[in-house]
């Protein structure tokens, strides 16, 4: 049992610096990157409006794909475009149309769940990425969380007041054990005549 327990105890202090490491990591690369975090080449980003439900649920966390080529886009496929009236906004909508005039490729774009198409073609050179299928459903409110400022501190004080907590509990029960051993110790020396 008490083998059972020290390999918990080490398994348990590993999983907490690799979360803090983790934290740090991708806080720090959002910052120097200064976007949206990248997992294995996807760009994660968080669903904030209900457009695209059912399949894609408001507060969703989904995984898109940069697109380096504009021309292979088609109908049906889920794109994420820079907004034409704030270049700083990523909408994700569905194609629905594709438009080529000379050289110019313009997408006509559609939330699943709203009833007319978007005001306005989406010019290829605001198309940012292609959705991958991936999504989380909810997370994204936390993710979105997170990237405030209150978030990133919350996000490395949690996981370190659990290993500082976790600490205090170890060192505890080895001065526990030690003042134990002692005691035995005193008990089991003879008395001298």
């Amino acid at each position: 049992m008490k083998i059972v327990m020290k390999w918990l105890g080490r398994i348990t202090s590993v999983a907490l610096y690799g979360i803090l490491l983790c934290i740090i990591i991708l806080v720090v690369y959002s910052k120097i990157q200064g976007g949206t975090p990248q997992i294995l080449g996807h760009q994660i980003l968080t669903v904030l409006s209900g457009s695209m439900e059912p399949g894609i649920k408001t507060g969703s966390l989904i995984a898109v794909k940069p697109v380096t080529q504009v021309d292979s886009l088609k109908k049906g496929d889920v794109i994420t475009f820079k907004s034409l009236d704030n270049p700083n906004v990523l909408i994700t909508h569905r194609i629905v149309k594709v438009e080529k005039a000379d050289s110019q490729i313009n997408y006509i774009t559609k939330g699943d769940n709203n009833d007319g198409n978007d005001t306005k073609p989406i010019p290829s050179s605001n198309v940012v990425a292609k959705y991958s299928g991936f999504t989380i459903p909810y997370i994204g409110y936390l993710f979105d969380f997170f990237h405030t400022k209150t978030g990133k501190i919350v996000l490395l004080i949690i996981p370190g007041i659990l290993l500082l907590g976790y600490s205090l509990i170890k060192m505890w029960k080895i001065i526990a054990s030690i003042d134990d051993d002692q005691g035995k110790q005193t008990l089991e020396k003879p008395k001298s005549v």
